[in-house]
């Protein structure tokens, strides 16, 4: 049987040249497409997937936030990271939250295809480019499975990404179908978990563990 493979990029040029990339190849099926983590989590929940190509930042809620939900809901499923990423600390963090492996989106086509055909078999994958012995060193060493990310709920996270992309309280009340104060209440607690006073320290740190890009 084919390896049924969902891709997750919130750009559709892109979506289209993978989508061209693998359908040349035998053995994997694209099997649909979404532009962000919240459609990637609905496809998988109604689809049968083998493997979830996944970018790390999208509008709404993003490639390590799907992520996590995917491995936890889903173990079988295979997630496998392509961002446009190379360092440490965004691969890290992939990989602590659930991803199966990590490809940066200058490998070469034939490197794809061995990544996925890899994490479908319930392997690791790091790409080429990637310093595989340092990463699994820091996942291994004292702490290295824990990131300031994990001191937040998933809810804080989902509200961490919508205000750094610019979203009022009451929009973000209304898009999760919560209270106003409730969204209030999970942004100050994310604040004082994190050590964060204000929206711009907010980005900054999303810039960092790779929720959000510099290019936003």
């Amino acid at each position: 049987m084919s390896i049924r493979v969902l891709l997750a990029e919130d750009h559709a040029m892109v979506r289209a040249g993978l989508r061209s990339l693998l359908e040349d190849v035998i053995g994997i099926e694209v099997v649909g497409e979404a532009s962000n983590g919240r459609q990637a989590l609905q496809f998988v929940r109604q689809t049968p997937v083998d493997v979830v190509v996944m970018d790390i930042t999208m509008p709404g809620l993003n490639g390590l936030e799907a992520t996590s939900r995917i491995s936890k809901s889903h173990p079988n499923v295979g997630v496998l990271m392509l961002s446009m990423f190379a360092n440490e600390e965004h691969i890290v963090q992939a990989l602590r939250q659930g991803a199966s492996g990590y490809l940066v989106k200058d490998a070469a086509a034939s490197e794809l295809e061995t990544a996925i055909l890899t994490v479908a078999r319930g392997d690791r994958y790091l790409g080429h480019s990637i310093d595989a012995l340092r990463v699994v060193r820091h996942l291994e060493s004292p702490g290295g499975g824990t990131s300031s990310l994990d001191r937040l709920t998933p809810r804080q996270r989902e509200i961490l990404q919508l205000v750094v992309e610019g979203n009022k309280t009451r929009e973000i009340a209304e898009m999760l179908a919560v209270s106003v104060k409730t969204v209030e209440t999970h942004r100050a607690q994310l604040m004082d978990r994190l050590g964060i006073r204000d929206v711009a320290g907010l980005v900054k740190y999303s810039i960092r563990v790779g929720l959000l890009s510099a290019h936003s």
